[in-house]
This record gives structure tokens, sequence and C-alpha cells, in this order.
């Protein structure tokens, strides 16, 4: 089974930064893309960056020129540093990866999301 284990949420004033870290765990075969998705209450989940495998990067126009979505293949991992945060910008904020991974019977394509980790921007 694959795992997303998400970290570095927290409480920050307005215009503050933070970085959070998504690490991807199990049996990959190959990662196709990972993205961050935020859940503000009472809205959608909705992508705000993703980073396809020899693709280009790519933001929500909310977010652009204040968040940089990346990736370190070697540890499965992807980071998204967020700059001069807003109150809008709260939410918790889940990470979402397309994998090529081992199952419980034979390889295949997963969908896998992790645990979501909260983003608290105070004005």
């Amino acid at each position: 089974q694959v795992q997303l284990v998400e970290s570095g949420g927290g409480l920050v004033q307005a215009g503050g930064s933070l970085r959070l870290s998504c690490a991807a765990s199990g049996t990959i075969y190959r990662i196709d893309t990972m993205g961050w998705y935020p859940e503000a209450p009472g809205k959608q989940r909705e992508l705000v960056a993703a980073f396809p495998t020899g693709g280009n990067t790519n933001y929500a126009d909310s977010v652009k020129g204040r968040f940089t979505i990346s990736r370190d293949n070697a540890k499965n991992t992807v980071y998204l540093q967020m700059n001069s945060l807003k109150p809008e910008d709260t939410a918790v904020y889940y990470c979402n990866a397309r994998v090529l991974a081992r199952k419980v019977v034979g390889i295949g394509t997963l969908e896998v999301w992790g645990q979501g980790t909260l983003v608290t921007v105070s004005s």
C-alpha cells in the first residue's frame, strides 16, 4: 500500500511563510504527478499547485507568485513553499499523488491522498 504523510502546517500571521512537505512511502514504481489541494471550511477541495513528472509545474491564479511547488524524486517527496500568506489561504492542505505501485494483488495506478495538514493564517 502507498501512504502520503504531510507535515509543516501551523499558525502564521498574514504576510508570513510556511513550507509543507509530503512524503510518499510504499512499493512505488513510478510517480506520475504530485500536487496540493487545500480545503477551506465550507468550500470544495481544489488544486493550487501540481508537479507532473517530466512536465511543467502549474498553479492556481490565486497563488501564482506566492507559492512554489518542488519535488525531491530521490525521496518521493513534494514540497509547497508558501510566502506572503493571506487569511484566505487558511485551509486543510491535502497532498495528492498518482502513482504506479504494488497493490494488494498485482501492480496498478493508484490515486492517493494524505491525511491533511492545517494551515491557519491570522490577520
